[in-house]
């Protein structure tokens, strides 16, 4: 069956460092859509009429590729799986979504409701009013702030670890993100729990991304946050991008000290080049 490949293919590319949080949902999802027509191996065509399933022409063609990627893989083991042909969809340039930046009015909001969370007598509400504040503070990757454990916890900042690119960094916080930060793991260190993550569930465990959006966005909402047509929507990862414009907002104008400042702020937030730092700045500036 193709779910059996698809299990082989993702225990590979694991071997080898990739990241299949976007991916493995979808084959598995492809996998079933072949399944459910009795099929073993990969067919062209039901591998069209499954990426069809997607709403936009950018969407179809994504995943399209992705099972064209897998199917290669698999027409190596077994000349019996089918490769679609790319660009079936057209050719679909990928286009970065336009950030959306909080004003400081905002994440206060954000972050008040955030502490009214209905669970009051658990450690949830303090949990994510951290999590937003850290991230609108730091830039943090989501991801990065997910996995924080307490020994990354040093007097020198967050030790982030295994970062995007594969690599640590050493994160210095300001003495009002240090103050926070500590008024909360005192709380979570009286939590009993089997993980040493900082940021934790209600069951004590690592956060689930899915469930911080939904939490995230009901906060929105309450916080008077609307979405609005034809404007850069809020995300969980736009407290990132604000941190980021603030900062280049921030940079001096002495040509001197240019170049310092977006290297430090480049290596601050973990990107591999300074041209990945600035998009925001351009992004921001063309809206």
């Amino acid at each position: 069956m193709v779910n059996n490949i698809v299990d082989s293919y993702l225990q590979i590319r694991r071997a080898t460092g990739c990241g299949l949080k976007a991916v493995e949902p979808l084959l598995r999802n492809f996998a079933n859509f072949a399944a459910g027509r009795d099929q073993e191996y990969v067919m062209a065509q039901t591998a069209i009429e499954w990426a069809s399933e997607s709403q936009s022409p950018l969407q179809r063609d994504r995943r399209l590729k992705t099972v064209i990627r897998f199917a290669r893989y698999a027409h190596a083991e077994d000349v019996h799986h089918e490769i679609p042909p790319d660009g079936v969809f057209g050719r679909q340039p990928w286009r970065r979504p336009v950030p959306f930046i909080f004003s400081v009015e905002e994440i206060a909001r954000l972050m008040n409701v955030a502490s009214r969370h209905h669970l009051s007598n658990t450690l949830l509400p303090h949990t994510y009013s951290t999590l937003f504040g850290l991230l609108a503070a730091t830039g943090l990757r989501v991801s990065e702030a997910f996995n924080l454990r307490l020994d990354d916890l040093t007097p020198d900042g967050l030790l982030i670890r295994e970062t995007k690119f594969r690599k640590n960094r050493l994160v210095p916080l300001h003495e009002t993100t240090t103050a926070a930060l500590e008024q909360y793991v005192a709380k979570r260190r009286r939590v009993s729990s089997k993980e040493n993550y900082v940021l934790i569930s209600l069951r004590g465990n690592r956060l689930c991304y899915r469930s911080v959006c939904a939490v995230f966005h009901s906060c929105l909402r309450a916080a008077g946050m609307q979405r609005q047509a034809h404007l850069p929507q809020p995300r969980l990862h736009s407290l990132r991008h604000t941190f980021i414009v603030r900062a280049l907002e921030n940079c001096p104008c002495d040509p001197d000290h240019i170049n310092q400042h977006m290297l430090a702020l480049t290596t601050y937030v973990g990107h591999r080049s300074v041209e990945s730092t600035l998009w925001y700045y351009v992004q921001r500036n063309v809206m």
